[in-house]
């Protein structure tokens, strides 16, 4: 069971043409800014990585123009747990559990979210808010990753774990967020 306290939120390359080309890209996409808006709603640490924008592109618009009190970290490794200033902010959030969303699922996602279960991390993949070009390559991933001890849920699933109950002063805006 996730608890508010204790869970932070990875996002992964969520960027340029790739992002409109993966499997169900409008829906990954909107999934993942309605995590990034509950997740600031709920006071959870964001960290945002990008890979090789230059050569990518930026993160999305819709995603990135709600981030604007984080900043990406840059990586050229497909991990995450690989780039030091990455390490350095989960360091810093000073949770125990991540959420981890972004394309694409069966390379970075999959590499970054292997890397924080491996440091220790309880970690769980938001399965519709990840997706990779194909879906057979989205669902090798989750099953790889679940196979190594990560977690599956869903977003709706994730955001009523955390506010465990209606009358949270929180609940209102979340379900807006998921209707």
């Amino acid at each position: 069971m996730l608890h508010r306290a204790k869970t932070g939120l990875v996002i992964v390359d969520v960027q340029g043409k790739l992002a409109r080309l993966v499997a169900d890209s409008n829906e990954v996409i909107d999934n993942c800014v309605a995590l990034a808006q509950a997740a600031q709603i709920l006071t959870l640490p964001i960290v945002w990585l990008e890979q090789n924008p230059e050569k990518l592109g930026a993160t999305v618009d819709e995603l990135g123009c709600r981030l604007v009190e984080e900043q990406p970290i840059t990586k050229f490794t497909f991990s995450g747990c690989k780039q030091p200033r990455f390490i350095e902010a989960v360091e810093r959030a000073d949770v125990d559990t991540w959420l981890v969303c972004g394309i694409e699922a069966h390379i970075c996602v999959y590499q970054t979210a292997l890397g924080l279960h491996k440091l220790g991390y309880q970690v769980e993949l938001v399965t519709d808010c990840v997706s990779s070009r194909t879906l057979s390559n989205k669902q090798l991933a989750i099953r790889k990753l679940e196979q190594q001890g990560v977690m599956s849920t869903s977003l709706e699933m994730a955001l009523y774990e955390l506010i465990e109950d209606c009358r949270d002063p929180t609940f209102r805006s979340i379900l807006n967020l998921v209707r």
